[in-house]
């Protein structure tokens, strides 16, 4: 479906009531001026194990070449490079800005840089929002997630108002979160179907709700299952801003999930929606 046929007003507009939660995904640093961060979990691959040796076979495939070196280095060995790969923060585009100051209650990011978080922290500068992350069975045995607030320091609940990041994966800030190992994703995806490692507050607020994706591929089983899980008992209209031609388990997943297909340039959505949602912020 091209830009054309869909009411960018109209999902804006939703935007702000809170009826719908923006899905960000890796393709969103794109958009950025400065990013300086690994964009896909190839290029991860590739950073990490240019300072760490692994099988050649496994050197382009993060979540093996990440239990490799946590195997035969250290856990603390993967949340170091992890670390050293998200280092930097980059500028949040327009983009990021506008969905940080829009009515959103919901955030989903499901990439490991901090760059909505960034957002976040200069749209409301009142310190209204919070986040929580997935947190890896390695390091926080028993506890699927972490809350924190808008300086980082940890949370026992996750707040009822406010706005409120979800990073499913994890994150470099605040606490170096990260599910990344062949280990870490067999231990969620065990229990996800049940719905234990999703928050129950991201539980509440998605019933009902749309999902708008911006910078997502579902071509990899492990982003199909965690977009699949996030959205259960949601509503059955959703959109994704998918300019490349989906792939055959991409386009069943749309299809089945009841997402429409935005085909468009993700830059070209951005600018319109950025302008859709101006009057609203302005108000």
């Amino acid at each position: 479906m091209s830009l054309a046929s869909v009411s960018v007003d109209s999902i804006a507009s939703r935007i702000g009531d809170g009826a719908v939660i923006p899905y960000l995904g890796p393709g969103m640093l794109a958009l950025c001026p400065d990013a300086s961060v690994p964009a896909t979990s190839v290029a991860l691959a590739q950073l990490m194990t240019a300072k760490v040796s692994v099988p050649h076979k496994i050197r382009n495939r993060l979540t093996q070449a990440a239990q490799f070196i946590e195997n035969f280095k250290h856990r603390k060995s993967v949340v170091s490079l992890m670390n050293d790969a998200f280092g930097m923060t980059p500028t949040p585009s327009a983009l990021h800005r506008a969905l940080a100051s829009s009515g959103a209650g919901l955030y989903v990011d499901s990439w490991y840089d901090d760059t909505f978080a960034a957002a976040l922290a200069g749209a409301r500068a009142g310190g209204q929002w919070a986040q929580v992350q997935g947190q890896s069975q390695a390091e926080h045995f028993g506890r699927w997630f972490g809350a924190y607030d808008a300086l980082g320091a940890p949370l026992a609940d996750v707040p009822e108002s406010g706005a409120l990041l979800y990073k499913p994966i994890g994150s470099r800030a605040p606490a170096s979160n990260y599910l990344v190992s062949d280990s870490d994703y067999v231990e969620v995806l065990t229990e996800i179907d049940i719905q234990t490692p999703i928050p129950p507050a991201v539980q509440a607020w998605r019933t009902g709700r749309s999902f708008l994706f911006l910078g997502c591929r579902f071509d990899d089983q492990l982003a199909r299952s965690f977009a699949r899980q996030i959205m259960k008992r949601s509503s059955d209209v959703h959109w994704a801003v998918l300019p490349d031609e989906p792939t055959r388990m991409e386009a069943r997943f749309l299809n089945e999930q009841r997402i429409t297909r935005i085909a468009t340039p993700l830059a070209t959505f951005a600018d319109e929606l950025v302008s859709a949602l101006r009057p609203a912020l302005a108000a």
